[in-house]
């Protein structure tokens, strides 16, 4: 990919200065700030569509399910109507929080035979995404599909396959793809406010029981009140494990580690802002090193990722991630794009902008202003302050949970795209399976990302 680093430069900054000027004027500026730090406001999106009544189903009704239905709910014209899961005291909760009158079951497939329903989200744990959304599809339902979208490098053909076949609308659960923070990095970069990328980071940083998927068991959970042999009949059979079932997140059966659950929002945020398909090369390491509660999977994980050329959307970059759950600091979340004349701190809710500034020694302006200010021109070099540019959403602003959901709604409604489809959830979830492969295999792994295919070495 060439790109002429001047014009990218001089069309980047013209392109800022008429939007900050025309943002100044409308009084949108959010709050005084230093000279080299300008806040400029992200307009609230207004083009998603209402119309007909979509009627839900849940299954799987644990915390991120849950917090998915009142996220959906809150978009007009969407109505819950049937709970699945397989711990009793989740379907007394459902009942409690959305009415005595919705249908529930320890059964999916009694989910996807009802004919009031139109749309399923599924939280499952990740052992059962594949097969889930492949028979919620085939009886000719849309899907919302959690992260990651499978649990294995092998199970996302099946998935693709069906979107494809059956024509529903399949959307997986990467929010920060639908914010505004990452529409308006994917603005910047193409608009060379960064110049050149040539590497990423980010990481996730942790230090609580609930952080770290050490979760509450309730005091009523035995083989009466949880559906064990369902939970495992498409895995290995063992005795009932209370843990196993409700910290599930901890064991590879189950659960894709810290890699599923947190780097493939990194990942999906990234391939969403650059264009890219994916890494060709992915390596990692880390160890368990805090949280030695008989979990399978790492504490603390790092993953390095080697992204090659792709014409029309980036030269070659590295990626850098990392994910701890015993950083005593705690809390931070961050996604940065490094580039050759500048770099991007990428949240859902902002974006902060920061380059050096740079005089030229034939330039005009800089000559007189030297001379107006009795300064002599040397050849010296000097220590300059950045640049800094944040751009945070307006006041009201609902949020990229629910945003991603209206898009999800908006689809099936109109018939159009997702933000976050079958071939696009898969390309951010292989490099993070892939690292948990690399991991547990100590090896470096070599990938597809256009073919979506593993490459023999």
């Amino acid at each position: 990919m060439k790109t002429n680093p001047e014009s990218s430069r001089r069309g980047f900054i013209k392109k800022l200065a008429t939007s900050t000027a025309a943002v100044a004027v409308g009084s949108q500026v959010l709050a005084a700030s230093p000279e080299n730090n300008k806040i400029i406001s992200i307009p609230k999106r207004s083009d998603f569509s209402v119309n007909d009544q979509i009627n839900i189903a849940l299954i799987g009704a644990g915390g991120m399910g849950t917090g998915d239905v009142m996220t959906a709910l809150m978009v007009p014209g969407v109505k819950i109507v049937a709970v699945c899961d397989l711990y009793d005291g989740r379907l007394r909760d459902a009942k409690t929080r959305w009415g005595q009158d919705i249908f529930t079951t320890r059964s999916y497939k009694e989910i996807l035979s009802r004919a009031d329903v139109d749309a399923v989200i599924i939280a499952t744990p990740d052992h059962w995404h594949q097969q889930i959304s492949i028979d919620a599809m085939r009886a000719g339902k849309h899907v919302y599909c959690e992260k990651p979208m499978v649990h294995s490098i092998g199970e996302g053909p099946a998935v693709i396959q069906a979107q494809k076949e059956t024509g529903k609308v399949f959307q997986v659960g990467s929010q920060g793809v639908s914010s505004l923070g990452n529409e308006k990095a994917k603005e910047l970069l193409k608009d060379g406010a960064i110049g050149q990328l040539n590497f990423a980071e980010g990481f996730w940083a942790r230090h609580s029981p609930g952080g770290a998927w050490s979760y509450p068991i309730p005091a009523d959970a035995s083989k009466q009140t949880v559906d064990w042999e369902a939970f495992l009949s498409n895995t290995s059979k063992r005795d009932f494990d209370a843990k196993r079932f409700f910290r599930w997140r901890n064991y590879r059966d189950y659960g894709t580690g810290m890699s599923g659950d947190l780097f493939v929002h990194l990942f999906s945020s990234l391939h969403f802002i650059t264009g890219t398909y994916g890494p060709n090369k992915i390596y990692s390491s880390g160890g368990l090193r805090y949280w030695k509660d008989g979990r399978e999977v790492p504490d603390v994980l790092l993953g390095i990722f080697d992204y090659p050329e792709q014409a029309e959307a980036h030269p070659a970059f590295n990626l850098s991630l990392r994910c701890n759950f015993v950083d005593g600091t705690s809390g931070n979340t961050i996604l940065k794009l490094i580039g050759s004349e500048g770099a991007m701190d990428i949240g859902w809710d902002s974006v902060t902008l920061r380059r050096n500034k740079n005089f030229s020694k034939d330039d005009p302006f800089y000559i007189e202003s030297m001379k107006n200010a009795g300064t002599p021109l040397t050849d010296r070099k000097r220590i300059l302050p950045q640049e800094e540019y944040t751009f945070a959403v307006e006041k009201g602003y609902l949020g990229a949970h629910y945003d991603h959901f209206a898009n999800f709604f908006n689809a099936i409604r109109t018939n159009t795209k997702v933000a976050e489809d079958a071939i696009f959830g898969y390309r951010a979830a292989a490099p993070a399976l892939l690292c948990n492969d690399s991991y547990n295999n100590d090896t470096a792994i070599l990938w597809n990302p256009e073919k979506m295919q593993l490459v023999k070495k």
